[in-house]
């Protein structure tokens, strides 16, 4: 019964991209359905077999290590702050992205990280179907971040039709940075984030194919990536502040949702005797349902999806944490792998807002398709969580 459920929801999915296709005939079924294969092959791969339990195993270490490093740090400025045995969120979940964003700086200095995303990003192209920039973008936006990706392809900007550009966009707010996975780690478990991270390459793609078919003509087709001129220090003196940055900009958000959904909450409880929450679940539900998620944890499941879309995936984490308890394995896995995206109302003005300081003309052009954006992005959520459902 649950596979059945999941082709339905697989079907759906599609159905609705097909829906805001741009032209549903120039759409390429063929690097499609090879991408769903390989998004299932991979998602078994990782959650159901001894090399992936070994290789998420692996990385969970690593970031588990690099958590470590950063507390020295944290410890360092601000022991004493909190109360023995506490664990307070801005300290050990947010404070390590200054670390491991150090990390990508140093490994970004020495031209590791963008050999690694222009031969990973070359291979996806001959998979996609789509350009060796489509690919490239997609791959950047997972290592460097939905905002700092644009910084790499300046150049290309102001050259980019709509179309192209609309690609660029989705792909960044379908995945998540390298610099905030491991604060993921602190709050749902790694096999879930590892696994979300391949499989919404895929997905990205696969959606933005159906929504915004185009080909690419080769002479159109040229990689160049835009690389700053720096000393050593003066890198790591930039990525010190852009992760303290990501850090400060994240926490506040927090306090800010948090707040507004507790008092949206109980303005709700007083008035119609059931929380906002709850409201969006039953509206989420059906969603939750399609995504493979037992009916009896879909409402509470579609509370927090919705959370995550008005949002962002931290508080809707937090609240995941809170009442994990009463869902099953198959759920908590299911909706851990939906929350792992940037796919909230704030991304659209990220993006729009980085693409625009690049170029004005551009970012104007993101700002008009930015809720068709949020869309695709969401559909590529639900698609991994459904690809998930699979082999769970």
């Amino acid at each position: 019964m649950k596979y059945i459920i999941s082709i339905i929801g697989l079907l759906i999915v599609i159905g609705l991209a097909l829906l805001a296709s741009n032209n549903r005939k120039k759409v390429n079924y063929k690097p499609i359905i090879l991408m769903i294969v390989i998004q299932i092959v991979l998602a078994a791969l990782l959650l159901n077999t001894k090399f992936g339990l070994v290789l998420i195993k692996g990385i969970a270490e690593i970031f588990t290590k690099l958590l470590e490093y950063a507390g020295e740090g944290i410890s360092f400025v601000f022991g004493g702050i909190a109360n023995k045995g506490e664990a307070p969120f801005f300290l050990n979940v947010l404070l390590p992205i200054v670390f491991i964003s150090v990390l990508i700086g140093i490994f970004q200095y020495l031209r590791i990280l963008p050999l690694i995303m222009k031969g990973i990003g070359l291979l996806l192209s001959k998979i996609n179907g789509m350009g060796k920039l489509e690919s490239y973008n997609a791959v950047a936006s997972a290592m460097v971040g939905q905002s700092e990706v644009f910084i790499t392809v300046k150049k290309q900007l102001n050259h980019l039709p709509p179309h192209r550009l609309y690609t660029l966009c989705a792909s960044a707010m379908s995945t998540v940075s390298m610099s905030i996975v491991g604060a993921y780690m602190t709050m749902i478990e790694p096999k879930y984030v590892v696994t979300a991270l391949v499989i919404n390459l895929f997905g990205g793609f696969i959606i933005s194919s159906i929504i915004n078919p185009y080909k690419v003509d080769s002479d159109e087709d040229i990689l160049e990536i835009q690389e700053e001129k720096q000393s050593f220090f003066e890198m790591l003196g930039e990525y010190i502040l852009d992760g303290f940055k990501v850090a400060i900009i994240v926490g506040a958000m927090l306090i800010g949702f948090v707040a507004l959904i507790a008092a949206i909450n109980n303005v709700f409880d007083l008035i119609f005797g059931i929380s906002f929450q709850q409201i969006l679940g039953y509206i989420f539900s059906p969603v939750a349902f399609i995504m493979g998620i037992p009916w009896a944890d879909a409402v509470k499941a579609g509370g927090i999806m919705a959370t995550k879309l008005v949002t962002n995936e931290f508080v809707a984490m937090i609240d995941l944490t809170k009442i994990q308890s009463s869902f099953s394995s198959r759920t908590i896995g299911i909706i851990s792998v939906f929350l792992v995206s940037f796919a909230n109302f704030s991304s659209i003005g990220i993006i729009a807002g980085a693409v625009k300081g690049l170029s004005e003309k551009q970012g104007n052009t993101v700002a008009r398709f930015g809720l068709k954006l949020l869309y695709g992005a969401t559909l590529v959520s639900i698609l991994s969580a459904i690809i998930v459902s699979f082999v769970l």
